[in-house]
Parts: C-alpha cells; sequence; structure tokens
C-alpha cells in the first residue's frame, strides 16, 4: 500500500504526547515539542504553524519598517524645513553636492563589503526565493537597511518601498532561518514579512498583501493566504500605534466627468505605457553597463548624474511625496511636469540600474502622478467646462506606472485605493491599468521590471512544476521513523531482538548502508534452528541495500531528490539535534508523493 505523506508523523495531540513528555526534564521536553512543530511544518498543509509563524513575522517586520523610517524622517525632519521630504527648499548648491558626496561615500563603503552582499531589493528576494528556497543572508539585509536609509538621507532618486521588501521578506527568512525551520517554510514566511512590511511603510495592508502574492511570491492559495493576511494586519497596526491611521494623499473624491473623457483616458493609457516601456528599457540598459565595475565608481557615476539633474528639478530628489501632493492639487504647470518626467525617468532609472540600495515603486508612483498630472492639465485645455480634476488623472497614472512597469495590475489598482480611500476611482483605473500593463507587454516588448533585470543578471528561471510541488514540503514529512540503528554483524539472538518492533530499514555500517527489516527477517526464517549459533553478516546476506547519505533536517523533498540524484543512492537519512539518525526517506518514496 502506498504511504502517505502524514504516516510516518508522531501525533501531538495531549493524549500521545502527554505519556512521552512526562517522562522527560524540561530541556527534553522542549526539544520533543519542538521537533513535533519543525514535522507539522514539513507538511504542505501546515496552516495553523504556519498563521503562528506568520503573525511573529509580520510583528518583527512591523517594528523593522518602524525603525526603518524613525532613522530617516527625524533627521530630514529636523534638517529641512516645513518637510522630511522637501528637498526644494535646500540650497541650489545643495541640491549638486548632497547626493553626489552621499552616493560617494555609501559607493565607498560598501566598496569594502563583499560583493555578495551588495544584491538588494525586490529582485534580490524574488532572487532568493526561485532559486535559494527563501534563504536571505543577513549580510544583504544589513546593506538594505543601512544602505536605503544612506540613500534616503542624501536624497537620492529612490523609493522607501524596496528596502521595506526586502527587510521585510528578510525578517520572515532570518527568523524561519533562526529557527532551524524546515526550508519549505520560509517561502510563505518571506511572502508574510513583504506583506507587513508594505502594510507599515505605505498603511496599505491589502495592497501589501496583494503585492506579496502576485510580484514576490507569484502564488495564490488559501493557505498562503491567511498567514499573509495576519502579518499584513500585525505590521499595520504597529504602524498605526506609532505613526497614526495617516492616509499618503489627501483624500480624491472626483469620480469621472463622463464617457467623453473615454478618449483622453486611453490617451493616458498608451502614453504611460511609453513611459513604462522606456523605464524598463533604460534601467536594463544601465544594469548591463554596471555588470562587474567597481561599486564605488558606479554610485559616484550616480551621484553625478543625480546631482546634475537636481540642480534643474530638485523635485526628482528624495521620495518625492510633497511633489505628489503639489500635482494632485493641479499646482504644477505642463512644462513643468514634462521635465520632471524627463529627469526622474532618466536619474532614477540610472541610479537604480547601477545598483544603489533603493527602492523602484515610489518613483514609479511619482513618475505616473505627474504624467497624469500633465495629460489632466491637456483635459483641462480641451473640456474645460466638463473636464475631471487634475488630480483624477494624477491618481490613475500613478496606478497605471506601477502595473505596466512591474507587471502587477491587482496590486496596483489596490494600492491606488488604499492610498487615496476614494472607491470612485475603480471603474477608470481598471481601464487604464489594463491598456498600459497590454501596451508595455504586447506593443513595446516589455517583461516586468524585475524579470528584465534578473534575467540580465543571469538570475531568473521558471521553476518547473515538479520543482514547485515538491519544494512546497519538507523532507520530515516523508519520513520514515520505523527504522532501528544497528552493527554490521548480528548474532541470531540479537537479529531477533531488532525485528521485534517489525522496523520497516535496519541502518548500519555507521549509517552508511539499509536494508528492509523484512529481508533480514525472511533470512532467518529461511535458515530456521539450524543457523542460530551463525553471525549474521548484513552485508552478505540475500537483501535489498541501500547505500544512504545525510540530508539537511531542514530540506525540502526537492533539495533531498537533488542529493539523492548527486550522490548516485536510492536513500537518505536526517539526524536529530542528538545526531541520532531520526528516519530514512528513498527516492521512491518521493517520486510516489509526487505522483499523488
Amino acid at each position: 500500500m502506498a504511504d502517505t505523506p502524514n504516516d510516518n508523523i508522531p501525533p501531538i495531540s495531549t493524549s500521545s504526547a502527554a505519556p512521552i513528555a512526562g517522562k522527560l526534564s524540561l530541556a527534553q521536553r522542549l526539544e520533543y515539542w519542538r521537533e513535533t512543530f519543525r514535522d507539522r511544518l514539513a507538511d504542505v498543509d501546515s496552516l495553523p504553524q504556519l498563521t503562528l509563524l506568520g503573525l511573529l513575522t509580520g510583528i518583527l517586520a512591523g517594528l523593522i519598517i518602524i525603525a526603518f523610517r524613525l532613522l530617516i524622517e527625524v533627521p530630514l525632519g529636523y534638517w529641512l524645513p516645513d518637510s522630511f521630504e522637501n528637498f526644494e527648499a535646500l540650497d541650489p548648491s545643495l541640491h549638486f553636492y548632497l547626493p553626489l558626496i552621499g552616493a560617494c561615500l555609501i559607493g565607498i563603503v560598501l566598496q569594502f563589503i563583499d560583493k555578495r552582499h551588495h544584491s538588494t531589493g525586490v529582485g534580490h528576494v524574488i532572487d532568493r526565493l526561485q532559486n535559494h528556497q527563501g534563504r536571505m543572508p543577513v549580510g544583504n539585509f544589513a546593506v538594505q537597511f543601512f544602505g536605503g536609509a544612506a540613500c534616503l538621507l542624501t536624497g537620492q532618486s529612490v523609493g522607501r518601498e524596496g528596502p521595506a521588501v526586502h527587510m521585510g521578506a528578510g525578517a520572515g527568512s532570518l527568523l524561519g532561518q533562526w529557527m532551524k525551520l524546515p526550508t519549505n517554510s520560509l517561502r510563505p514566511l518571506a511572502g508574510c514579512g513583504v506583506a507587513a512590511a508594505i502594510a507599515a511603510c505605505f498603511n496599505t495592508p491589502m495592497a501589501g498583501v496583494i503585492f506579496a502574492m502576485e510580484v514576490v511570491v507569484m502564488e495564490y492559495s488559501i493557505a498562503g493566504f491567511i498567514p499573509v493576511i495576519l502579518a499584513a494586519v500585525a505590521g499595520t497596526t504597529l504602524s498605526h500605534l506609532v505613526f497614526g491611521n495617516v492616509i499618503n494623499f489627501a483624500p480624491l473624491t472626483a469620480e469621472m466627468g463622463g464617457l467623453l473623457e473615454m478618449p483622453l483616458i486611453l490617451l493616458a493609457g498608451f502614453f504611460i505605457a511609453l513611459l513604462a516601456a522606456l523605464y524598463i528599457r533604460s534601467q536594463a540598459f544601465w544594469c548591463r553597463i554596471a555588470l562587474n565595475r567597481p561599486i564605488a565608481l558606479r554610485f559616484a557615476f550616480a551621484g553625478l548624474v543625480t546631482g546634475c539633474a537636481a540642480y534643474y528639478f530638485p523635485q526628482i530628489l528624495g521620495i518625492g511625496y510633497d511633489t505628489i501632493e503639489r500635482t494632485l492639487a493641479g499646482q504644477q504647470g505642463f512644462w513643468l511636469l514634462l521635465g520632471i518626467i524627463i529627469a526622474k525617468l532618466f536619474v532614477t532609472s540610472a541610479v537604480l540600474g547601477v545598483g544603489m540600495p533603493g527602492g523602484v515603486i515610489g518613483p514609479l508612483l511619482f513618475l505616473g502622478a505627474c504624467a497624469g498630472g500633465a495629460i489632466g492639465v491637456l483635459a483641462h485645455n480641451l473640456m474645460p467646462a466638463s473636464a475631471s480634476p487634475i488630480g483624477f488623472y494624477v491618481v490613475l497614472g500613478m496606478g497605471a506606472m506601477m502595473g505596466a512597469t512591474l507587471n502587477a495590475p491587482l496590486a496596483s489598482m489596490m494600492a491606488i485605493i488604499e492610498l487615496t480611500y476614494n472607491p470612485g476611482i475603480i471603474f477608470p483605473s481598471m481601464l487604464v491599468v489594463i491598456i498600459a500593463c497590454l501596451t508595455t507587454r504586447w506593443a513595446f516588448r516589455c517583461n516586468g521590471l524585475f524579470e528584465t533585470l534578473l534575467k540580465i543578471q543571469g538570475k531568473f528561471r521558471t521553476p518547473e512544476i515538479a520543482e514547485q510541488l515538491l519544494n512546497k514540503t519538507g523532507t520530515r514529512q516523508l519520513l520514515d521513523r520505523h527504522i532501528k540503528i544497528c552493527a554490521r554483524t548480528l548474532s541470531y539472538a540479537e537479529a531477533n531482538t531488532l525485528l521485534a518492533n517489525r522496523p520497516h530499514w535496519l541502518v548500519f555500517d555507521d549509517n552508511k548502508h539499509i536494508i528492509p527489516g523484512q529481508d533480514l527477517a525472511a533470512f532467518l526464517a529461511q535458515q530456521g534452528e539450524a543457523g542460530a549459533s551463525d553471525t549474521i553478516n548484513l552485508l552478505e546476506i540475500p537483501a535489498r541495500r541501500l547505500d544512504i547519505i545525510p540530508l539537511a533536517d531542514d530540506s525540502t523533498l526537492f533539495e533531498a531528490l537533488q542529493a539523492l540524484e548527486a550522490a548516485k543512492v536510492e536513500a537518505g537519512y536526517i539526524t536529530t539535534s542528538q545526531a541520532q539518525v531520526a528516519g530514512i526517506i528513498t527516492r521512491d518514496k518521493i517520486n510516489n508523493y509526487y505522483r499523488i
């Protein structure tokens, strides 16, 4: 009969666990429950355990994002007049020198740090989830935290959400690694961290959930949604406690004036698709140029480009929410908006293309707002009596630019609804986002930004179905724990004692070989009483002998299968924290599980 995934996992109900735990010391009892919890997490459907861990991840990610925001907003609020985003009020010479000096200093510091830790942002998170089973290094996390803060403090043309996504995913992944959880749980925990970070950063919990599932995890499931939603709630709650329930942009109550504006909405979609394609291709160009170049040289170039452009258009410095607010209020002229668009598009694509540890979503919202504002000014010139407010077009542009560039239409629409609290924007935003996404993808032949950049770096791939399924289950879930450890040579009495509990496998020769227990039983039955005085050598009796190798106790089924294939063996084993063999898994059992 085929083994089912849960056949060999010890139960955790009170009735079964209490007798075992009662005989153990406190330390042994805690170790027993920890091992049982890890076994449950190895299951593909470990919803209760993941929900609890999702809550912990949401709290941890929320606290990290709050610390990150305070690290940026408190110094800038003290230094800049009126607002922590008001770089425009600085002396014009600082518009040039501040980003230049800041970028040079960041580059010099990173030049002395191992280049393995230079990769940051959303693209790094996707790479680690696709190619490294969700294991995120602490070195990249530290570079993102302090490097991202330094970028924003020195007015670089980047956003804060890229660092937020990285740090949120890192919080979940590092928590799982610290707790030595099965690797199949690291990916959903990273998704929980992303949702909590976006929620805490922008006060957009639902957009955080959709962004995590659509852009980062790239997977929808009921079991996956519940922990992510809870994490987003935790992140939002912490953000409200510190910053209050603040709407990022003034509530916009305007709705579409009438169907006569449909041509202008279509025009906005096509125009933003053009900008999205230009942005993707521009950042891809700089990414290719930057490959294998010294990071100090790359960042010095980025600072010089930013300083030169900011001298004429200081609006591009920093996150730029103040500029978006003025554009929403219709306070920016048509030609000024076009100038800002060109400067911001060129500078941000260059800065992020060479590897600056900042985010792209903020700049995309900025570009979309300016593009929508330009269309809004045009609408008022063509239809002064009936056109919707300029802010209406600004919001449409923000959603369309984000959706078209990231190939994330649902996340972008949800973000706009939560950023503006205007349900009347839903219908026109659906239209303009879809037009912009389709035009970018099919007319301009551009994939999403992160996919494009990862392909240039040789890090993007599409996992096969078998890999996706096997990576969702930990090796511990299929372990056959009905085993006995023994010596290579046995007496007749020792052999009978071993078989008293009918073990499935006998492990011998210093954990190098196994044979089925039933094969030894068959040999004893064949020998009968006549062989009672003989010594039994398990390497010589007729039996199905398998070589075995040790497997990582947190590995997924896919990782275990890869290890078995690489070693050209048919079975492996996992050890407990006391270095005892916990159980055996065979290649046949993994293949049968996949077929089931």
